[in-house]
C-alpha cells in the first residue's frame, strides 16, 4: 500500500536543513530540531537510521553532529521514504500500484538539493556560498 508515516517528512525537514548548511563540517542535532522544530528524540532515532544505511555520518565531541556521507544532491527523496517507511506501494495493484509507481517517479526526480533549491525560490532569497 501507499504509506507514509510521520518519518520521512521530519527526516527530509532536517535533511534539507543539514543541506542548506552546507559541507563545512558537522551540525548539531539540537540544532537541526530546534529550526525545523521536531521533537529531538525523534530525529535523534532517524538519524540513527539514516547513519546506519550509508547517508548520514555522525562526530562526537563537543564539536560533533551530523553531515552527509555522500552529495545531498545524488541522494533522492524516494531513497530517504524507503530507507524509514519501507518500499512505496509495495504489494499494491491496479490503481493503486499505479498510484505509487506516480508517487514513486516523483520522489526520485528530487534530490536533497533540489529541495533546498526549492525552499531559497520560495523564501524569494538566493543564497551565497563564500
Amino acid at each position: 500500500m501507499l504509506s507514509i508515516t510521520t518519518k520521512s517528512p521530519y527526516a527530509i525537514q532536517a535533511l534539507t536543513e543539514l543541506a542548506r548548511a552546507g559541507p563545512g563540517g558537522p551540525v548539531p542535532i539540537a540544532e537541526l530540531a530546534r529550526r525545523r522544530e521536531i521533537p529531538i528524540q525523534f530525529l535523534e532515532q532517524l538519524f540513527a537510521v539514516l547513519r546506519r544505511s550509508g547517508l548520514l555520518r555522525s562526530y562526537r565531541g563537543v564539536k560533533g553532529g551530523y553531515a552527509f556521507a555522500r552529495d545531498p544532491a545524488t541522494i533522492t527523496v524516494l531513497e530517504v521514504v524507503e530507507l524509514l517507511d519501507g518500499g512505496l506501494g509495495a504489494g499494491s495493484s491496479g490503481v493503486f500500484a499505479d498510484a505509487a509507481g506516480a508517487a514513486r517517479d516523483v520522489l526520485a526526480s528530487l534530490t536533497l538539493a533540489d529541495l533546498v533549491e526549492r525552499e531559497e525560490r520560495e523564501a524569494g532569497g538566493a543564497m551565497y556560498h563564500i
